[in-house]
C-alpha cells in the first residue's frame, strides 16, 4: 500500500510501516503545498492513504469526494505517537477508500 505522510507526521513511524511504500511530503518536494492541493497531488500520485496530524483538515476539505482514505493523529508527538504505533499499523492496515479515521493519542 502506498502511504503519504503530511509534514507534521513524525518520520520515525515509517519504520513500523515496512510492508508499505511510505513517501513524506519533503521527499517528494510538496512541503509547501496547501491541504487542498496536497490532497489532489497525493491522489493523482497513486497513494491510498494519507496520514497527517491536522486535526482541523476535515472541517478545511470537503473531503466527501476523496478516493485516499485519511488517518489522523490526534498528536505531533513522537514519544506518545510511538506507544500507539500497533493502532496504526492496524489502521493504516485496514484502511480502504474514502475512509477517515482519528486516533486519539494521550
Amino acid at each position: 500500500m502506498k502511504v503519504f505522510f503530511d509534514q507534521g507526521t513524525p518520520v520515525p513511524l515509517r519504520k513500523f510501516l515496512p510492508e508499505h511504500q511510505v513517501a513524506t511530503a519533503y521527499e517528494c518536494g510538496w512541503s509547501m503545498l496547501q491541504n487542498g492541493e496536497l490532497l489532489d497531488k497525493v491522489e493523482k500520485s497513486g497513494y491510498e492513504v494519507f496520514i497527517t496530524t491536522d486535526t482541523n483538515l476535515q472541517y478545511q476539505q470537503n473531503l466527501a469526494s476523496r478516493k485516499i482514505a485519511i488517518v489522523v493523529l490526534l498528536s505531533t508527538s513522537w514519544p506518545k505517537i510511538k506507544e500507539r504505533v500497533t493502532e496504526i499499523i492496524t489502521t493504516v492496515s485496514q484502511s480502504q477508500h474514502n475512509d477517515y479515521q482519528e486516533i486519539k493519542i494521550t
